[in-house]
């Protein structure tokens, strides 16, 4: 702990001039949106960040470090058996951004993700070298470009494709994209492979068949503040596990989500269709979700919104078809870094309140959980079943969390949240009637 104290002061002080710097430099959740511009690099950090290499040509360096401890209290809500624990979480990257003239670039990001004293690691905890991401961009002309490699990816607000940002190894995915975009209009279709975290060194499973990705995803700005997205994706994967069994699952998922803003509230609204087959089952699924929320311009402004989703889970075991929805790559941390549920078979509602108060952002939230169907069991937010259906309760709990962040300086960020749930009918009824905490405390440098 000390070594790590040590660290975020060293990194505070190396960037505290570069910082006073008249540049721009903020940094982005992909690192290679970065906004970097640095006319005159004053100290060896700029230098890094802006290697000129002549003719339009140009390089840039830098990573992030991210600490966490987390802690769990009745994690399965059984305080009957030994399950309050602690473990710590280290997560290093590294990168390069290279641009040649104005039609190619390379970006290379290297990744280690380490977990110490957790007895049940799981693929989103631990991969001790890996590359996270290695891509090539060509720009044909000022709309379009080809992508191939490997990179992270979020498509619209995460809901169904996202970078998982919540665990301590981030989903992969390697591909072949074209895209289009003007002012007005973005649109991408690619095929892609996710990649298969292990834990060693180079180890990853790569181009593995068994589950694929193809995609066609259009957004368009109609007018100021309005947007829509259009999309289709297909997702095949092999040896599939819902509560009916374990089959190969193949199916197309197509939505619409329309944001912006009006009047003083916004909003972020999606619904999404999937059809297809699941072994010898049809597949008939759904979600729709709904987003509001509006700024109070006070002394100490603050955000109060709603969210609410219904997701579809399977009405019967003995029909021919399939209901469950599947929400493809979400969020690692879909209703908090709690993490116990995820979003297939779900009812919820999600009130939250959020302020600002100097460098301190305080986020204040609950959520109301039902199974949608009660032939249906419980998932969590990889998508595995963690709870079978085996009761007819349909109410499964009450969550309160907390966060509270500080921005030291664009550099660093510290960040405490904190989750309580409590049980409803449907655990109570599994002999999981106590109630869950969950800590983590988030330290994370951007250089």
């Amino acid at each position: 702990m000390k070594k790590y104290l040590w660290l975020c002061f060293v990194f505070s002080f190396a960037f505290a001039k570069a910082q006073s710097e008249p540049n721009t430099l903020n940094f982005k959740l992909l690192r290679q949106y970065d906004s970097i511009s640095i006319t005159e690099p004053q100290n060896l950090y700029q230098n890094l960040k802006s290697i000129s290499l002549g003719n339009n040509s140009s390089l840039s360096l830098g990573g992030s470090y991210r600490f966490q401890t987390e802690a769990f209290i009745n994690e399965q809500f059984d305080k009957n058996q030994d399950q309050t624990d602690y473990w710590f979480l280290n997560r290093m990257m590294l990168h390069a951004y290279l641009k040649l003239g104005r039609n190619f670039e390379f970006f290379g990001e290297l990744n280690s993700s380490l977990i110490s004293s957790k007895m049940a690691i799981t693929p989103v905890d631990k991969d001790e070298l890996s590359i996270n991401q290695l891509f090539a961009r060509y720009q044909f002309n000022d709309k379009w470009n080809l992508l191939v490699g490997r990179q992270n990816m979020r498509l619209g607000s995460g809901r169904l494709v996202d970078v998982r940002e919540g665990p301590n190894v981030r989903l992969s995915f390697d591909m072949a994209q074209l895209q289009f975009k003007n002012q007005k209009t973005e649109i991408k279709g690619f095929y892609a492979l996710p990649v298969k975290q292990q834990e060693g060194v180079f180890d990853n499973e790569t181009f593995e068949k068994d589950e694929s990705l193809l995609a066609l995803y259009w957004t368009q700005n109609w007018i100021n503040k309005t947007n829509t997205d259009l999309y289709v994706l297909h997702k095949e994967k092999y040896n599939k596990t819902w509560n009916t069994g374990t089959a190969k699952d193949k199916r197309t998922s197509i939505g619409m989500r329309h944001y912006g803003s009006w009047q003083g509230f916004k909003y972020n609204n999606e619904f999404v269709y999937q059809i297809g087959s699941f072994g010898n089952e049809n597949i008939i699924a759904w979600t729709v979700s709904f987003n509001v929320e509006r700024q109070f311009n006070t002394a100490h402004p603050f955000t109060i919104g709603i969210k609410t989703e219904a997701i579809s889970g399977d009405e019967s075991t003995n029909d021919n078809t399939l209901n469950t929805f599947d929400a493809l790559y979400p969020r690692g941390a879909y209703f908090g870094r709690v993490a116990r549920f995820g979003p297939s078979n779900l009812i919820d509602i999600h009130p939250y309140y959020q302020t600002k108060i100097g460098k301190i952002n305080l986020e204040l939230d609950y959520v109301a959980f039902w199974r949608f169907s009660t032939n249906d069991g419980i998932y969590n937010p990889a998508l595995l079943l963690d709870y079978p259906s085996t009761n007819n309760e349909r109410f499964i709990g009450n969550q309160i969390g907390g966060i509270t962040g500080y921005a030291l300086n664009k550099f660093i960020n510290l960040e405490l949240e904190s989750n309580i749930i409590f049980p409803g009918s449907f655990l109570k009824q599994r002999n999981q009637g106590d109630t869950l905490y969950h800590f983590v405390f988030t330290t994370e440098i951007k250089f």
